[in-house]
Order: structure tokens, then C-alpha cells, then sequence
């Protein structure tokens, strides 16, 4: 049995439409309920629903053989697992963002309001520019507003709640979408398991696109 970490809300719905199209259907998992663990023994596979940011670890872990994360995820907490494969939905991107007009002045320690520390950290080194990280958990885009910040990093989607709170995008970090991970121990002992799930991904994906 291989064991499947999906994210819950929209994201892992999706997913799961993928494995099922795939060949690795478990049709208890669209009944209504509060159960979060589901098997197929004749599809091999057993399914369990998780916060998105929680698959890295259960995969990591070994709870998980394989599971779905978003890219962002992977490159904030650099978990040791193998990314396998780019599912191509979940598309975003991680975007620098600040009030319109806004001008960086490269003399001063520019304010940096994320969720995503080591993302942003990353990126400004690689720029060589001086910056002082702001962590904070929700409302990112009031940050700026209220002089907390002079930009923000975040994921980006449509752009909309950028543009209702007078934000622009000024820069783009990384693109982002959903990849399939796996354990390493698994990979090298289930990998029969796990290739013929990505063979079937692959081949969902040909016939969607």
C-alpha cells in the first residue's frame, strides 16, 4: 500500500482527480465526512488529507511514501525528500510587492514584510542587498500601508487583492505550482509503486493538456 499525502481544500481536490484519472481511484474519498484516511487495496493506494504545509513533513517523515506540495513550500523549508514532478496546476507565483510609485532606496535597509523568511532571505542575498525581514502570518498586504514595510513578499495569484489595497507587483521571485514529492527510503524501495503512479500522472496530464 502506497501512502498519499494531499493537501485539503481546492488544490488536493484537484490532485486527487489527477490520481484518479490516473488509474488510482479510492471513491470514499468523495464522501461527506470528517474521515481523513482512505484506502483502495486493489489500487494500492491509501490517501490521507492534510494542511498543505504539512505534506513536506509527513513525506519527509516517511508517514507519507509520496504527496503534493506547493513549490513554495519546498524552496521555505527545504525538506529532504526527491521532487519528482511538475503537476502543472496550482500555478502562482512568489512576487515582490509595494505601493504604487514606490522607489527603493538602496542607501537604507529596506523592510521586508513574508510569510516566506527564507525565500525572501534567499533572494536578497543573491542581490546583495541589505534587508530587514518582517515575519508575519496573514494580512501580508497592510504591511506597506501602514509604513510597517516597504514591500512585501508573497504568493500571487490574480493580482486582485493587490490591486483593491493600491499594491502593485514589482518584482518576480519564482514561479509556483504543485510537485509531486516522495521519501527517498520509498522511492528506492516502493519505486515500482511510485512510477507507475507518475507514468499514469504523466499520461493524465498529455490527455488534459
Amino acid at each position: 500500500m502506497l501512502n498519499v499525502a494531499l493537501p485539503k481544500g481546492r488544490l488536493g481536490e484537484k490532485v486527487y482527480d489527477m490520481f484518479a484519472r490516473a488509474g488510482f481511484e479510492c471513491p470514499s474519498i468523495l464522501e461527506k465526512g470528517r474521515k481523513l484516511i482512505f484506502e483502495n487495496p486493489e489500487a494500492g493506494v491509501r490517501y490521507f488529507w492534510v494542511k498543505p504545509s504539512d505534506v513536506a513533513i509527513y513525506v519527509e517523515r516517511g508517514a507519507a511514501d509520496i504527496g503534493v506540495a506547493g513549490k513554495d513550500i519546498l524552496l521555505e523549508y527545504e525538506p529532504d525528500v526527491y521532487e519528482l514532478f511538475d503537476l502543472d496546476i496550482g500555478k502562482c507565483r512568489m512576487a515582490v510587492a509595494a505601493k504604487k510609485g514606490f522607489r527603493d532606496n538602496t542607501e537604507r535597509t529596506l523592510k521586508v514584510a513574508t510569510k516566506f523568511s527564507n525565500i525572501t532571505r534567499n533572494h536578497y542575498a543573491a542581490i546583495g542587498r541589505d534587508i530587514d525581514i518582517i515575519h508575519l502570518n496573514g494580512s501580508i498586504e497592510i504591511a506597506p500601508i501602514l509604513g510597517l514595510s516597504d514591500v512585501i513578499v508573497d504568493i500571487v495569484e490574480t493580482g486582485s487583492t493587490l490591486k483593491e489595497n493600491d499594491l502593485e507587483v514589482i518584482d518576480t521571485i519564482v514561479p509556483i505550482s504543485a510537485r509531486l514529492i516522495a521519501n527517498k527510503a520509498s522511492f528506492k524501495f516502493k519505486s515500482d509503486a511510485i512510477e507507475r503512479i507518475m507514468a499514469g500522472l504523466e499520461n493524465t496530464e498529455k490527455v488534459t493538456k
